[in-house]
Order: structure tokens, then C-alpha cells, then sequence
């Protein structure tokens, strides 16, 4: 890894693993991009800029005798508004006067041995940083460049601080994290869509003239993942080029890919703009998220695993990223609201000593919440379900010798709740104007202090005066109103950003203030599942859809960015209770250890037979948990195109692997199927438990192994390797 500067050229070469980024100064003193991609030398690459055809573009000011100085040619680093680039903009600023012009030149540059906190925001850690700041021609506002690369992950991370060093006050109307290049548009974009129940499905189309966005502007990351891709059109899981661009960010937000009429791409994007704007007081600086870019010349698995390394190791909570995980036991689709202390214990008492080591109490513990239509923000116990408060409950699990977990969701609000009767205006609404409701519940108003104070203080008391092990928090509904009472009007356009502030504001109190609590995130199952949060929860519920088939897609779905150590999969009981299907037992587990697993059914229905394979399952977890936690991932089999679903976890030395495979339907005369494994070492034996045999890695990877034509659907086949 290196960050070097030639002085001569005013070039910047950024290598990180296994890739270059190069961009300088040009003749004009503004900042080109030239070159990403797969590792190249310290050329000076300015050779292959292309100005061709005949232009009516204008002129860089100063420039009018030469049509090639011209915005609207080069590769900006920072795009701007106004002054002849007709592309999309990453920044866009309103002056006093009520312009929105700005051109940016370079001032200076310094390297940082490690990157800075970017301030009230998570974002990577660790890695060599480079901050070139450049400054506007006309007013002294500069805006500072961040870049940190890598030598352990094939990834770069980005962000921009826009300060305001002039005498009054100015309006960032857009401040995007990035702006990227590339010098031809024979890509297709990748897309992580998706809708609850069914989340972070792959979707590929080719580029065209013009843009190709996806964004949220509902306040959250939601169900349509903050990722976008370029990749070439040959590209597959296993070979080709692809480029990433995953925000860490939890709010709205805008990924756009341009293509302009010399076929030239332009990729950038952040904070979205839609209804966006944020008044900058002098002296102030504003700071955008953070975006992680990956490439990656051995194809979509390759970029999978560079973001994985680099999330486990720069990003998510370092006291559990690589921990043992929980096996949970949760309530919620064996009893919903309805339940005792009795109950509960009886859920407990059954998987006494399977190895299910936690026990989580989900919604309707609180207040009286005895549905949906009420309680939320009354983070207190409701004794007339649980007698002896809390405490009974949690001297039972832990006389089992199992952990104790509870369920929150600390950012809502009942209109039936005492916290609403004494506090309405905590609630996001705009006077004089119904209010809409999801799940016939409101959204707390963390942008204001005094808010976050009472959730902070609700829930830490919560976990002060209680034995609490494992909190879940949930986040069921997406905001509606873009209004704080806190806010005057010409601010009012920064509420959702302030709102991502908020949460990351409660996530450190609260996260931060209790060390050893496990937290794992949850919104409506896997609506929020971003980078920014998975630097608090060190895994995440992925999708309130347990049917083990469906799983097959949203689990391989997510991995394509977000590492199975953080996808949280659990064995639920049939006929599943989002789809009616019906499949194996050992199916459903066998699809649950694709990350940290649990359970989610009432145990006290289970058959003995049940009982006796939850051990098993649990024994076959705990020997892959470490290969889950830190291993690689490779995929080679598609659910969403093939009637197969099947992935490898290898360990980081190939000393290990655990091949899981399923396949959907059985067709009658159906062919004799082979699996390909990938990520084997080709020199080395190992031994296959279930085949009882020895064969290389590259004998595996190349003659396959063939899946038995058992006749029954939904079927899985695990295979455990071990070197020789």
C-alpha cells in the first residue's frame, strides 16, 4: 500500500491491494481523474486523455482560446455547478448573492499515516490517508478531500469536508461523498433491490446515455441498498472486472452512474438531494458519509470478499467481529403479543442444554403493549403480563445457564403511549396537518437532544438494572415527515440528515455505554442494512422472510456486499409464517448456518425428534463458526437464476470448508447434478467427511462433486473438508 505524489507531474497514485487510482493537477490547477483500476506503474497517464470532435462546450474561464480547457471534458474528483460542466454535479452550492456557481482549484495536499473519525458519523478505520484541499476562485470556502486505501482489502474510501471560511452564511443544495471516471461506458450496473421479505436482490442492466440513479427519500437506507456497480458485461462470479460504490450512510440517499454523449461515465452520489439543503454558517464545515469503493478483477465473488475483509476488519465493532456468537432462542413467531412468565419459561425450559445459549424476549414485553396499536416509547415493564417484572424472567434463563435478550425499538412512538400524552411534539409531524402512521406508529424526533437524552436513558436503565446480555433493535416503520419542530424553516430540509446524526448520536451512548451487551440490528426485518450500522451491530436480522428457500435468495443477495458474519438467519417453524411453505427441518438449519443462526419457534411444540436434532444443529454450527465469522465466502450456484443455491465457507489458510448446497424442486428424470466448489487450494488433499474420501482441491473445484437424487424438495447437502 502506498500513497505517492510526483511532484513533476502533480499526479496522485493511490495502490492499494491489487489496484491503482490515479488523479492530479491539471494545466488549469483543477483536480482529473485518470485511471482506476486493476494495479498499473507510476506512469504518467495523462497520455490517454481524449478530447475529440468539434465542441460548442464552454471554456474554462481564462481559457477561451483553447476548446479542450473546458470542465464538461475532463474526469473531475469534485464536480461543480455553473461554469460549463453539463454533467451531474457532486457539489452545488447557493452563495449569499443567490448564485450557485463555484469552481474549485488545488491548494494543497498532505498524507496521513491513518484516516481521521469523520465527526458524528461511523466510518472506516485504520489505512494510509491522503487530504488534498482545494479551495473556490472567488470566496473562501475549500472543500477537503479525503481518500484511504488499503493494503489488507481491495477497497478505497472516500468523503469530502466542505468548509465555510467566508463572512456569512452559504447552502450546500448538494454535497456528495464522491465523483469517479471511467473513460468508456461498455458496463452494466448492479443494484441490491428489493422490498420486505424479500431484500437485497441482485439486479443488472446495461448502461445507457444519459442516468441511471437509484436512491431513498424516506429517511432511511431501506429495502433498495445504499450499493451500486459497474461491471463489465462479460462479468460473472468468478471472473471479469467490477467497481463498487457502497455509502455508509442510513438515511436518504442518491447512486447515480451517467453516461454523457462522448460515452465517457461519470459515477458519484450521497446524500440525497431530493428535498435536501444545509445552511453552513460561517466558519462551520459540513461532512459527507463515507463511500467504499471495491474492485476487483476476479469478478463479483472477488469484490464480495474485498468488501468483506474490509467491513470485518475497518469497520464493525471490533469487540465482536470476530467473537463467538449467540445461538438465540426469540419469541416473537411462537407467541406475538400473547404471553406470560410461564410461557416463556416452558420455551426456555425445552432447549435447556441444546446449545441454545440465549434467550431473546421480543415486542410486548413494555408499557401495554398487548398489540401493535400502542406503547412505544414506554420502555417499562408490563407486570400484569410479567409478574415480578423482568428480573423472574431473567432469573429463570440464567439459572438454565443461558444469556438474556430483550427487544426495543427506540426511535418510535405510540399516539397511544404515555411518553405521547406527555410529549406530542417528540413525535415527527407538522402541525395542523394528519399525520401519517405505519404500523400505527410514529417516528421519534431524535434530531432534538432532549429526545435522544430519553431514549438513551430508557433504554441504558433498562439494561442498568436488569441482567441484560443481548438488546435487538428494531426500527419498523420509514419516516413520512420531513419536519422538526426544533428546526426554523430554512432548515427544515436538513432534518433527515440530522436524523442519521441522531441515530449515530444514540448508537454511541448507548452501543458504546454498555461494552458488553451484544447488539444486533433489525428494521422490519433487513430494511436498514447498511454499512453505517453494522459499525455498531456487529450482525443484523436480514429478512423477517424465514422460509429456508427465500433465504437462499436474500442471503446470497446480501453477501454480495456485507460478509455472513453479520447476516443473521434463523430456523423457524413450518408452514413458514410469511409464505405457508413447508420444508426438511434440517433444510432450514442447514440454510440458517449461512451466518450467526438462532431460532424462532415455539419449542414446546416441537416433536422429541426436533428436540434431539436441535443438538445436532447446534454442534454443526458451533464447528463452522469460525469459518462464518472470519472465513471466505465463495458462491456457486445462483438461486435467483437456478433451481440450486450453493456456497463454500473457507478458511483463510484453505486448511477448512464447509460446502452447503440445496436444491429447490426435484423434476422427475431431472439430470445428475454436479456442484463446482471454488476457493480450494488445488495442492492441497482433503479429506470429505461425507464422501469418505481424499481428493485435491483442484480435482473438486474441476470434476465437482455430484448431489445424491434424493426425491424430496428442498432439499440441502453439507460436505465438511479438512486438509490432509
Amino acid at each position: 500500500m502506498a500513497i505517492y505524489f510526483d511532484e513533476a507531474s502533480k499526479l496522485f497514485y493511490l495502490e492499494g491491494k491489487g489496484y491503482s487510482y490515479v488523479f492530479g493537477v491539471n494545466e488549469v490547477g483543477f483536480l482529473e481523474h485518470y485511471y482506476f483500476g486493476r494495479r498499473i506503474g507510476r506512469d504518467d497517464v495523462r497520455y490517454a486523455r481524449a478530447f475529440s470532435g468539434r465542441y460548442a462546450d464552454a471554456a474554462v474561464p481564462g481559457y477561451t482560446d483553447d476548446i479542450h480547457q473546458c470542465y464538461n471534458h475532463y474526469g473531475a474528483e469534485l464536480s461543480c455547478y455553473g461554469v460549463g460542466d453539463n454533467h451531474e454535479c457532486s457539489l452545488q452550492i447557493r452563495h449569499p448573492d443567490g448564485s450557485r456557481l463555484s469552481e474549485f482549484f488545488y491548494e494543497s495536499y498532505e498524507i496521513l499515516g491513518e484516516k481521521p473519525k469523520i465527526a458524528g458519523m461511523p466510518s472506516m478505520t485504520g489505512g494510509e490517508t491522503l487530504v488534498v484541499t482545494v479551495k473556490e476562485k472567488y470566496t473562501d470556502i475549500r472543500v477537503r478531500l479525503y481518500y484511504t486505501a488499503y493494503d489488507d482489502a481491495s477497497v478505497l474510501a472516500r468523503h469530502a469536508e466542505i468548509e465555510n471560511g467566508t463572512k456569512g452564511d452559504i447552502d450546500l443544495l448538494r454535497a456528495y461523498s464522491f465523483t469517479v471516471n471511467f473513460p468508456h461506458h461498455d458496463y452494466e450496473t448492479m443494484t441490491l433491490e428489493g422490498a420486505w421479505a424479500r431484500e437485497r436482490h441482485p439486479e443488472r442492466r446495461p448502461l445507457h446515455h444519459g442516468t441511471v440513479a437509484i436512491d431513498t427519500k424516506m429517511g432511511a437506507s431501506g429495502t433498495l441498498n445504499p450499493f451500486m456497480a459497474l461491471l463489465d458485461k462479460n462479468t460473472t462470479e468468478d471472473a471479469g472486472e467490477i467497481f463498487g460504490f457502497n455509502l455508509v450512510y442510513s438515511s436518504s440517499f442518491v447512486l447515480k452512474a451517467q453516461t454523457d454523449n462522448m460515452g465517457k461515465v461519470r459515477v458519484m452520489g450521497g446524500i440525497n438531494d431530493f428535498d435536501f439543503s444545509w445552511r453552513l454558517a460561517s466558519g462551520e464545515c459540513f461532512a459527507t458519509p463515507e463511500v467504499v469503493l471495491a474492485y476487483s478483477g476476479e469478478g463479483i465473488g472477488g469484490m464480495s470478499r474485498a468488501y468483506h475483509d474490509a467491513y470485518r476488519e475497518h469497520l464493525i465493532n471490533p469487540r465482536f467481529v470476530h467473537a463467538k456468537r449467540p445461538v438465540v432462542i426469540n419469541n416473537w413467531e411462537a407467541t406475538y403479543f400473547d404471553f406470560n412468565n410461564e410461557r416463556l419459561m416452558a420455551i426456555m425450559d425445552v432447549v435447556s442444554g441444546s446449545g441454545i445459549d440465549t434467550f431473546v424476549l421480543d415486542d410486548g414485553w413494555f408499557g401495554t403493549r398487548n398489540d401493535d396499536h400502542q406503547a412505544l416509547g414506554d420502555w417499562y415493564v408490563n407486570e400484569e403480563k410479567l409478574k415480578g417484572g423482568l428480573k423472574t424472567i431473567i432469573g429463570h434463563c440464567h439459572s438454565l445457564g443461558m444469556k438474556f435478550g430483550l427487544w426495543f425499538e427506540p426511535e418510535m412512538i405510540s399516539p397511544n403511549s404515555d411518553l405521547y400524552r406527555a410529549h406530542p411534539d417528540w413525535a415527527i409531524a407538522v402541525p395542523g396537518r394528519e399525520s401519517a402512521l405505519g404500523r400505527f406508529q410514529m417516528v421519534l424526533d431524535i434530531t432534538r437532544p432532549e429526545v435522544r437524552d430519553y431514549v438513551v436513558n430508557a433504554v441504558c436503565s433498562m439494561i442498568r438494572d436488569n441482567e441484560i446480555d443481548y438488546i435487538k433493535w428494531d426500527f419498523n416503520r420509514l419516516l413520512t415527515e420531513n419536519w422538526s419542530a426544533a428546526l426554523p424553516a430554512e432548515r427544515e430540509q436538513e432534518m433527515h440528515h440530522r436524523y442519521a446524526l441522531g441515530l449515530y448520536d444514540l448508537c454511541e451512548r448507548i452501543i458504546e455505554g454498555n461494552p458488553t451487551v451484544f447488539f444486533e440490528g433489525c428494521a422490519g426485518g433487513g430494511g436498514r442494512f447498511d454499512p453505517a450500522l453494522l459499525h455498531y451491530f456487529p450482525q443484523y436480522w436480514t429478512s423477517d422472510d424465514t422460509d429456508a428457500y427465500m433465504r437462499t435468495q436474500v442471503q446470497y443477495g446480501t453477501s454480495i456486499v456485507y460478509p455472513p458474519s453479520t447476516i443473521s438467519c434463523h430456523t423457524s417453524i413450518c408452514p413458514n409464517h410469511q409464505t405457508g411453505r413447508t420444508t426438511p427441518f434440517a433444510t432450514r438449519a442447514d440454510i440458517a448456518h449461512f451466518g450467526p443462526t438462532g431460532y424462532e419457534l415455539d419449542t414446546t411444540k416441537m416433536t422429541e425428534e426436533e428436540k434431539d436434532a436441535v443438538r445436532g444443529q447446534v454442534d454443526a454450527f458451533r464447528e463452522m463458526e469460525d469459518l462464518v465469522v472470519s472465513g471466505d465466502l465463495y458462491r456457486f450456484e445462483d438461486p435467483h437464476t437456478s433451481n440450486y443455491f450453493a456456497v463454500a465457507h473457507v478458511a483463510k489458510d484453505k486448511s477448512r470448508a464447509v460446502i452447503t448446497a440445496f436444491r429447490a424442486l426435484v423434476r422427475a428424470n431431472d439430470e445428475n447434478k454436479r456442484i463446482y466448489p471454488r476457493g480450494l487450494d488445488a495442492d492441497t488433499v482433503y479429506y470429505v467427511r461425507e464422501m469418505d474420501a481424499k481428493l485435491s482441491g483442484a480435482t473438486l473445484m474441476q470434476v465437482g462433486i455430484p448431489l445424491p437424487n434424493d426425491p424430496v424438495d428442498f432439499k440441502t447437502f453439507v460436505f465438511h473438508l479438512s486438509k490432509v
